[in-house]
């Protein structure tokens, strides 16, 4: 049950929705231009709560549900994306991992300063041969001559890497075998010696969102410092983390989706050709239908999706399902919006220009879309292989 009732959320969500719309959009040229989110924005979603949102009140976040943090990314997806790319990360896959598998130490020295926004987290899984699958790892952690922990290798498309404090960093312990798939995962300061953060990466879209390679040289750890003091929850931690994360994203992508269409509906009510509104052209109007049809489907499918991550019922294959087709109609909606903007729609500093670029990354992290096919295709197999076998391999007489 959420720690937050319907009417606080409401109020929250509301305020939220204020602080993008007369905040944050008309900043978003400022933000690509610049490459960078402005201090003052900053600070504001500091101010609001937005660092710990999915952080439970104990540790000073405002302790949302799914259920609620996907309404609050279909606001985030309705401007510039590196807005939630300041905070996503400590509310989600670098934060969840404390919240859900961290000791009491780890999160009572960690988790108020996440939620406050004093420690930006950032999590470090993806590697140049092990990106949504971390069963290909090769950062690798070793006890130390004098205990605790040694840990080389390096990780690429690190998001928040160049203003991290923590780096939630998962490595191999040993090869899997029967008693586990031997990967950890470590808390790591930023400021540790070893450490290295590369240039930020020159990416597609998302301007003021960095990334960049992380190296780990040597690094020493305590033993505090692995997480759930664990060598085993490393691949369990990441798994669940990311499977969260893409209910989250879904989310995201009907908020984008939502914003494209509202940007088609305008220019199609104003622009005229030969005279006629550009909106009265029949196979205008099958686009518009088009794009309101997916952002319905995909708003119905990722608040579902987050009810059942809630109640416990599925967490695994509806979060797939919910990722896959919502990153995958948001690039059809901003196409279409492109589309019904000509000429307009291909130029920089056009809303539907920067959605375009912007939404392409949704269908690449936090699993590919051919993993969340693997996902879900494997997942129903089994499924099916287990309600065959269950009547036939009961006892006789047994119901």
């Amino acid at each position: 049950m959420s720690q937050v009732s319907p009417d606080d959320f409401t109020a929250i969500r509301d305020a939220v929705r204020d602080f993008v719309r007369t905040r944050v959009m008309p900043r978003e040229k400022e933000i690509a231009d610049a490459d960078a989110v402005p201090a003052d924005l900053i600070a504001a979603a500091k101010d609001i709560g937005l660092y710990g949102f999915a952080i439970g009140q104990e540790w000073g976040g405002l302790g949302l549900d799914l259920r609620q943090d996907v309404q609050l990314a279909e606001e985030f997806g309705y401007t510039s994306l590196a807005l939630r790319s300041q905070f996503g990360t400590n509310n989600g896959i670098a934060g969840q991992v404390l919240v859900g598998f961290g000791t009491d130490e780890q999160k009572s020295t960690w988790l108020a300063r996440i939620a406050s926004g004093d420690v930006v987290a950032s999590f470090a899984l993806t590697e140049p041969g092990a990106g949504s699958n971390p069963a290909g790892l090769r950062t690798r952690a070793v006890r130390g001559d004098d205990g605790g922990w040694v840990v080389d290798g390096a990780k690429c498309f690190i998001t928040n890497a160049p203003a991290a404090d923590l780096f939630v960093t998962f490595a191999r312990t040993r090869p899997a075998d029967s008693a586990g798939p031997g990967i950890a995962v470590f808390l790591i300061p930023a400021d540790a010696p070893g450490v290295r953060v590369a240039a930020p990466d020159r990416k597609m879209g998302q301007e003021g969102s960095a990334t960049a390679d992380v190296s780990f040289d040597g690094v020493r750890l305590p033993d505090t410092a692995l997480v759930g003091g664990s060598e085993d929850v490393g691949y369990r931690a990441a798994m669940t983390s990311l499977a969260r994360g893409r209910v989250h994203i879904s989310g995201l992508a009907v908020g984008a989706a939502q914003r494209a269409l509202d940007e088609s509906l305008r220019h199609v009510a104003v622009t005229t050709q030969g005279g006629v509104r550009i909106g009265d052209f029949q196979l205008v109007q099958a686009h518009l239908a088009d794009m309101q049809a997916g952002v319905m489907a995909g708003r119905a499918l990722v608040r579902d999706a987050a009810d059942k991550w809630v109640s416990g019922e599925d967490r695994r294959i509806a979060p797939s399902v919910a990722k896959l087709f919502c990153t995958e109609m948001v690039g059809d909606v901003a196409d279409r919006a492109v589309q019904l903007h000509g000429g307009s729609g291909y130029m920089r500093d056009m809303p539907v220009e920067r959605i375009y670029r912007d939404v392409r990354l949704l269908r690449l992290y936090e699993g590919t879309s051919e993993i969340q096919r693997l996902i879900i295709g494997g997942g129903l197999v089994k499924q099916a292989e287990r309600d065959a076998a269950g009547p036939q391999s009961a006892p006789a007489g047994s119901h």
